[in-house]
């Protein structure tokens, strides 16, 4: 297809970008899975119009998947497949960043590699993507195949739990098929099991209401057995307090700091004060008393928050200041636009 002809994905500060598509896909131990899935992206991209490369990340599998990885590789005729060998098993949100950090699409497109996402639902996804202008569109596994006690019951209320605390209300954050928009992916930074909460993370950088999702088909394993599954579901409600922490007060963490530190700080104030009245006023002994203690306890604490905040203001300020990281995001700047494109407008 001609240059002219291909689809354009507008993208920030860039009206003109071309529409290319990297589809990102983490295995770990996917041997059995890995001829099949590779059939299918190949059957699913063949029918697309635009250009397309396909990221294969092994985790560091102790089976036979990186032979089978291999054997891709060398029957690639057409040089569409890419596979990234990490040194160990780093986790599925290393394995997925890494995919990510070596993309080079303007569309960024992740999914599992155990079959259970279909990739013929990928280019319904591209295209609704640039049709409506979004930065990330979320597969939505309505019918999904898996346990319903021990995956899908869990999985729904820390889907409403996340849509609480966040903002971004999805039905299916756990899904890996999304699709983002690549300028907005790659600045966000994971780590840990952060991989659960990349649409939290995106609305970081980008308006809520540019993330949307769609229904996915979701099938069933066939081969192997889940290798990222819901086991240390415990750390979502850890993480997930970082999310919030790093979504609403990234840049001004002396507010997050500070209302604990007033909240503390009023209820000890109050303690002290009536603890006064009854000792000078009514002429009480309060020397024994525990709630003295426990009025001393809240002030002590609250200052430690007070301080705390303004010592999480300034490491803000540095870390804005040295690492060229700014608080906000340009979409586009209409100016350098009419310029580009001949504009005499003032």
């Amino acid at each position: 297809m001609d240059n002219s002809e291909r689809p354009i994905l507008g993208g920030l500060d860039d009206v003109d970008t071309p529409l290319t598509v990297t589809v990102v896909v983490p295995l770990y131990e996917e041997a059995d899975n890995v001829p099949a899935l590779v059939a299918e992206l190949r059957a699913a991209m063949a029918r697309t119009d635009y250009p397309w490369e396909i990221i294969l990340v092994d985790d560091g599998s102790a089976d036979t998947t990186p032979a089978r990885l291999e054997a891709v590789l060398e029957a690639d005729a057409e040089d569409r497949f890419r596979v990234l060998t990490l040194q160990r098993n780093f986790g599925q949100t290393a394995a997925m960043q890494a995919g990510i950090d070596h993309a080079t699409g303007s569309v960024i497109v992740t999914m599992d590699g155990d079959l259970q996402n279909d990739p013929a639902d990928i280019p319904r996804l591209v295209e609704r993507l640039v049709a409506e202008d979004l930065d990330l569109l979320v597969g939505w596994r309505r019918n999904r195949q898996d346990n319903l006690w021990l995956r899908i019951i869990p999985s729904r209320l820390a889907n409403r739990l996340i849509g609480n605390v966040t903002g971004v209300e999805l039905h299916d954050y756990g899904c890996s098929l999304k699709v983002y928009r690549g300028t907005v992916i790659k600045r966000v930074r994971l780590f840990g099991e952060m991989h659960r909460f990349i649409p939290a993370w995106v609305s970081v950088h980008t308006s809520s209401t540019r993330i949307k999702e769609e229904v996915v088909n979701h099938r069933a394993r066939l081969h192997g057995m889940s290798n990222y599954g819901l086991t240390r579901a415990f750390r979502v409600v850890v993480d997930l307090l970082s999310v919030y922490f790093f979504i609403k007060y990234l840049s001004r963490p002396g507010h997050f700091f500070g209302r604990i530190g007033l909240a503390f700080g009023g209820v000890g104030g109050l303690i002290l004060a009536y603890l006064a009245y009854v000792k000078v006023v009514l002429g009480e002994d309060i020397g024994t008393r525990p709630l003295l203690m426990l009025g001393i306890l809240l002030v002590v604490v609250a200052v430690q928050f007070l301080t705390t905040g303004v010592l999480g203001e300034l490491g803000a300020r540095t870390y804005f200041a040295t690492s060229g990281t700014l608080p906000y995001v340009v979409r586009r700047d209409s100016h350098r636009v009419s310029r580009r494109h001949g504009s005499t407008a003032p």
